[in-house]
């Protein structure tokens, strides 16, 4: 039997007037009733008739979720988080996959706005990072909450959500300096990526801070794919190489396992003779053999507090947050595939 806005309102002791103002986010009711009713809400599965809801006036019960990742385990983690959120506040979420390099991604973007009656945008990199894109957003007067990757700015006026992976490249490489390993290689992901220009910059200057050149030969600039990650390391590890390289970091998890695949197409033991390294700790880094020291990226958390600030800026949202940028920084999880120079 279908549960009725009646039936919650029973459940919470409170008015079918009461229940409706809850769903609808009016900030008048107290955060007391709005968790009664929020609870009652939960436990009878109550689905409200958003269609309805729409209809009967001008607000929007609806977030969209922004990306351009080819990485299907980031997709989901990011898609859970904010859901989860949603699911709290009474939203649906709209799923849009687009391609940042596409040169009608902003009308593509514009049209599903309008069309989904969308109340504001979680953006993930590299489309969090298209300067045109935030312009267009901020002329439509369209709320949107950025995830980005660095280290935090201090000037800026608008929510993000900043991944430190600046921090994390520098430790992992650190961690390889301190196994004794000092020619030590660097395969990128993409260089659209903001992402991928602060995991370099993080492994540079651990070299450095270790009185350890960069050498730009020891740097392959790819794409964030396992067959990136074989290209690269075959073209790092050909024969004039292979006495001289002893660690390879990938710019994630997916190039990681390809530049181990291909390690040991070449018989280089893991990590006797080569030790490798992952980044944001995906299932790729689980599903190697041996597994992959990479560093923990929580997206599904990441995600859950770009919902909860966008929440927070938008019309009816609750408990307004005055804190409109948060740092993450990923942590080293140290596995089997890396180990002291031989």
């Amino acid at each position: 039997m279908k549960v009725t806005i009646n039936d919650v309102a029973k459940l919470a002791g409170v008015s079918m007037k009461t229940v409706s103002r809850v769903i609808n986010n009016e900030p008048s009711v107290r955060k007391k009733t709005h968790d009664i009713v929020m609870a009652a809400v939960n436990e009878l599965n109550y689905q409200p008739n958003l269609a309805a809801r729409n209809l009967a006036g001008t607000s929007s019960y609806a977030i969209g979720l922004v990306y351009d990742n080819p990485n299907a385990y980031y997709v989901i983690d990011m898609q859970n988080g904010v859901l989860s959120h949603c699911r709290k506040e009474g939203y649906e979420l709209v799923i849009h996959p687009c391609s940042y390099a596409d040169s009608t991604m902003q009308e593509e973007l514009k049209t599903m706005i309008k069309r989904s009656r969308i109340a504001g945008l979680v953006l993930t990199p590299p489309l969090s990072e298209q300067q045109a894109l935030i312009d267009m957003l901020d002329e439509m007067g369209m709320h949107y909450v950025r995830i980005l990757s660095g280290r935090g700015d201090s000037e800026q006026t608008s929510p993000c959500i900043y991944v430190n992976d600046y921090a994390a490249a520098y430790e992992i490489t650190s961690h390889l300096i301190s196994l004794g390993h000092r020619n030590i290689a660097f395969i990128c992901g993409d260089q659209g990526h903001k992402s991928t220009t602060e995991r370099l910059a993080g492994y540079e200057q651990a070299l450095q801070d270790h009185s350890i050149k960069v050498r730009e030969e020891l740097i392959y600039r790819g794409d964030y794919s396992f067959e990136s990650g074989v290209n690269g390391a075959k073209a790092l590890l050909k024969e004039g190489n292979r006495l001289d390289i002893s660690a390879v970091m990938g710019g994630n998890d997916e190039i990681a396992a390809g530049a181990l695949f291909a390690a040991r197409l070449m018989d280089m033991a893991i990590p006797d003779e080569l030790s490798i390294t992952g980044f944001e700790d995906s299932p790729f880094s689980k599903q190697t053999w041996p597994k992959l020291t990479t560093a923990h990226q929580d997206n599904d958390v990441i995600s859950q507090h770009a919902a909860r600030l966008l929440f927070s800026k938008t019309r009816g949202a609750r408990n307004q947050d005055k804190e409109i940028i948060r740092t993450f920084t990923p942590s080293l999880v140290m596995r089997d595939s890396s180990g002291p120079l031989s």
